[in-house]
């Protein structure tokens, strides 16, 4: 299933996707897609549904985050190793975990907000994975069945806030419009490896990023797995899991986003964004 939220910010409405790309509404059967809607038991609830039988939502409404009420935006650094290389990093002995605050949560297509006194505001197509039962000290084989379904994230970033002004990353990585999710939730069952997987970020039209999470150094089980012997994960919890070479500061010399800028991503069976990129105004 291809699962989302449509409507005006903050009054979305749960959908999912029909085989003929058509929205359906699925807001008389749940009150969201988020908490007890991605369990085990409220997933198979919404794939015995007829598809055909719900509403057909007409137009091209606003896609919203596909999962709301997120408790935990937890991200994954430098877990592609050429994208180590291209920042000058070593890839780690064991993953580096920062949070994003869930503040920075947006829809898919809405606008990417360079924030005040930034610089060096920069993109990174990245695989989320979304919680959909709790895992607290699974093992790896273990680990995949706590997993709801997947989705593409632009872990938007800002460097100078990042690597330049000391502590953790956490600062360069939460300014409001910086986590885009969406545009759907696709489930598990229609994502058999979630480790070949293609994805691409295109910034006014020109190709930076063009990878796949076969290169990612450590994959969705065993982060599933890691996470869990630190933190209890929850059904709408969030995993980022880092991303592939051609970031802006990896480029020579460093390109960043500037008011007025397209940004065009995705991830092959996950769906694509499209933002365009806006100066912060008061």
């Amino acid at each position: 299933m291809k699962l989302l939220r449509y409507g005006p910010a903050g009054q979305e409405k749960p959908g999912l996707l029909d085989a003929s790309g058509v929205i359906r509404d699925l807001s008389t059967v749940v009150p969201d897609i988020a908490g007890s809607t991605l369990t085990p038991a409220g997933l198979a609830k919404l794939k015995s549904l007829d598809p055909m039988a719900l509403p057909a939502i007409s137009g091209n409404p606003r896609l919203g985050p596909c999962v709301n009420r997120v408790g935990k935006f937890i991200c994954i650094g430098l877990n592609y190793s050429d994208h180590a290389a291209e920042t000058g990093a070593t890839v780690p002995p064991e993953p580096i975990i920062f949070m994003k605050a869930t503040s920075a949560i947006t829809g898919p297509n809405d606008d990417v907000i360079i924030p005040k006194n930034s610089q060096k505001t920069d993109w990174e197509v990245e695989l989320g994975v979304v919680i959909g039962s709790v895992a607290r000290y699974v093992d790896e084989k273990d680990a995949m069945s706590h997993v709801a379904g997947y989705c593409v994230i632009n872990d938007v970033s800002e460097r100078a806030f990042q690597t330049e002004r000391h502590g953790q990353w956490t600062k360069g990585k939460s300014a409001d419009s910086f986590g885009p999710i969406g545009p759907w939730l696709v489930t598990t069952d229609e994502v058999p490896d979630p480790q070949n997987l293609d994805m691409f970020c295109d910034v006014n039209g020109k190709r930076f990023q063009n990878g796949s999470t076969k290169t990612m150094v450590y994959g969705v089980r065993y982060l599933v797995s890691y996470l869990s012997q630190f933190m209890s994960l929850q059904p709408g919890d969030i995993i980022s899991t880092g991303t592939p070479p051609g970031v802006g500061m990896g480029q020579k010399p460093p390109v960043y986003l500037k008011d007025g800028d397209a940004v065009h991503l995705g991830i092959v069976g996950l769906g694509e964004q499209r933002q365009k990129v806006r100066n912060y105004r008061a």
